[in-house]
């Protein structure tokens, strides 16, 4: 479980590092990014599983591992998560197993993490 606590400690550090100069151009695709997953013709759910798809077939880590922490918050369940994935693997080919992997590992520590009573909304 340390992964995660992890990931969400450096992404917020160096957030704050990035914001801190103060570029506009950054800033504002920040912005774009964010509002990009919010809901609209398609849901948050879709947006989420397709950001992690796009992301698995990139072979993005943190990416992979933001959109799976945002896709359990939304209430996507383990099979949508794993469908996804194997679209992915369709798209990318053999070199996305070792994403995969990781991802699937993920996944089962943010179900640990529910099973225990664990808050998982602060990770992002």
């Amino acid at each position: 479980m340390k992964d995660l606590d992890e990931f969400k400690k450096f992404r917020q550090k160096m957030n704050e590092k990035i914001f801190f100069y103060g570029n506009k151009q950054i800033n504002r695709f920040f912005s774009l990014d964010s509002q990009s997953y919010r809901e609209g013709a398609l849901t948050e759910k879709v947006k989420e599983l397709l950001g992690l798809a796009t992301s698995t077939v990139l072979r993005c880590e943190d990416c992979i591992t933001y959109h799976i922490i945002r896709a359990v918050q939304v209430g996507c369940s383990d099979e949508e998560i794993i469908e996804t994935l194997e679209i992915a693997l369709i798209v990318g080919g053999s070199i996305v197993i070792p994403e995969l992997r990781r991802a699937v590992s993920t996944l089962e520590e943010l179900r640990e993490r529910q099973k225990k009573g664990i808050n998982i909304d602060e990770l992002v």
